[in-house]
């Protein structure tokens, strides 16, 4: 006999005992169906008991989906990425930036004249 190991034949890893009940009965569930715009629909489950939210994102391609198939939602606009002076400079002209560089480096100025330690 080839192989000589423990493994009982027709198993698999992690089955329980031969003969063990089934886990039970499932619970109750209602299925909701939803639609993207790019037509895909996905069946999903959930418990009776829960409330299905109105939108879902689709797992075939991710956009927005409903449940109404005749008009489904609109995929959702990218904002390009942003960096950290562009979102400054949206909130501020470049009078009040140099104001408030100009009053930074003042305050700098004479911390370092009074001799504070600046890291």
């Amino acid at each position: 006999m080839a192989g000589g190991g423990s493994a009982i034949r027709g198993s698999r890893v992690g089955a329980g005992p031969i003969g063990e009940a089934e886990r039970g009965d499932a619970a109750p569930r209602q299925t909701v169906t939803y639609f993207c715009a790019r037509q895909h629909h996905s069946v999903i489950a959930f418990a009776v008991e829960a409330v299905a939210p109105e939108s879902w994102d689709c797992p075939k391609c991710g956009l927005p989906a409903s449940t109404d198939a005749d008009n489904p939602p609109p995929a959702r606009k990218v904002e390009p990425y942003k960096t950290h002076l562009a979102y400054v400079k949206e909130r501020r002209s470049e009078e009040e930036a140099a104001s408030i560089l100009a009053e930074a480096l003042k305050l700098l100025r004479s911390r370092r004249k009074s001799g504070d330690l600046i890291f």
